[in-house]
C-alpha cells in the first residue's frame, strides 16, 4: 500500500497507521507528509473488526493458514455458550499474542524463531476490549461464531479466537477478519487500492489530518500566533481551551501543531509542530 502509494502521488513520506494480518481486510489509513507524524496518537485509537471464529480445531498461526489440528467435539456448542464464553474477554485482560506474530521473544521476532520450529512463548500482556458480541451463529459439526469485537491497539483477534475456543474446551481459531472501523474512518468510506490510479485519485479522497486527533479539542491561531507556534513559543489563545491535549489550526483552518494547556500561564505551549 506505502510503495504503491508514494510511486502514485511523487510524495516524499508516506505511512500507514497499523498493520493487518495477512489474511484481513479492511480499514487502513495511509499517512502523508507531515501528517506521518501523527501515527502515535492514531494507532491509540479504537478498532471495530469484525470475525469468523471456528472451532472445534485449533491451530499453529491460530487462524485459517496453518494445518487443522482436532481438539473436540464441538457440536453442542450454542450462540449462548459463546456468548457467555465472551464476557471473559471483556475490559482489560491479559493476553498471550500469536506465536506466528511481529513481538519479540528474546530479541527476535516470534514468527521467525517459529518458522525455524523453535516453540515461542510471547509473554501475555494488557490490552483492552471494549465491546465483544456474537453477530451470527451457525451451528452443527463445525460451528461458526461472527463476533464484532471493538479493541484498543496492540489486541491479536487471532489470540481471542484461540483462548475463547479453549475456554470453551473445543479449540478455536480465526477465519474471515475484517477491520470495519479504525476509530472514526469506517469502511463504508474507505476507497479500494484498485480505484486509485493517479494522484488525483489520492487527492479526491484526502481527509484532513484532524480526523485521527477526534479527542483532542481545536484551538485557531491568528498569522502572528501560527508564528511563534512554528518558532516553538507559548501563546495565547481565545476563548481560552480547557485541560489536556489541543490541536492547534491557523487562520485558514489547517493542523499546525499539537500541543497542551499551560493553566498557569494560560496559554498553548506546542509539542509537534508540523510542516
Amino acid at each position: 500500500m506505502v510503495r504503491r502509494l508514494r510511486r502514485l502521488t511523487g510524495a516524499h513520506r508516506v505511512g500507514h497507521a497499523g498493520t493487518l494480518d495477512p489474511l484481513a481486510t479492511g480499514v487502513l489509513p495511509i499517512l502523508f507528509e507531515s501528517a506521518t507524524r501523527l501515527a502515535d496518537f492514531a494507532l491509540r485509537l479504537p478498532k471495530t473488526y469484525v470475525a469468523d471464529i471456528h472451532f472445534g480445531f485449533t491451530t499453529a498461526t491460530d487462524d485459517a493458514e496453518g494445518e487443522l489440528q482436532p481438539v473436540g467435539d464441538a457440536s453442542a456448542l450454542t450462540e449462548r455458550d459463546v456468548e457467555e464464553g465472551l464476557t471473559a474477554f471483556r475490559g482489560r485482560i491479559m493476553q498471550e499474542p500469536p506465536a506466528f506474530s511481529a513481538v519479540k521473544v528474546e530479541g527476535e521476532r516470534a514468527y521467525k524463531l517459529a518458522r525455524r520450529g523453535a516453540e515461542p512463548k510471547p509473554k501475555a500482556r494488557e490490552v483492552e476490549v471494549y465491546e465483544a458480541k456474537v453477530l451470527d451463529f451457525t451451528s452443527g459439526p463445525d460451528p461458526v461464531a461472527r463476533v464484532q469485537i471493538r479493541c484498543g491497539s496492540g489486541t491479536y483477534l487471532r489470540s481471542i479466537a484461540r483462548d475463547l475456543g479453549r475456554q470453551l474446551g473445543v479449540g478455536g481459531y480465526l477465519g474471515r477478519l475484517v477491520r470495519t472501523a479504525y476509530g472514526p474512518l469506517e469502511i463504508q468510506s474507505a476507497v479500494k487500492l484498485d480505484a486509485l490510479t493517479n494522484a488525483d485519485d489520492v487527492r479526491d479522497v484526502l481527509q484532513p489530518a484532524e480526523v485521527i486527533l477526534p479527542d483532542m479539542q481545536p484551538v485557531r491561531l491568528n498569522v502572528e500566533q501560527e508564528a511563534m507556534v512554528r518558532q516553538g513559543r507559548a501563546v495565547r489563545v481565545l476563548p481560552e481551551p480547557g485541560p489536556g491535549r489541543l490541536r492547534a489550526h491557523d487562520a485558514g483552518g489547517r493542523l499546525i501543531a499539537l500541543g497542551h494547556t499551560d493553566p498557569l500561564r494560560r496559554t498553548f505551549v506546542p509539542e509537534k509542530v508540523l510542516s
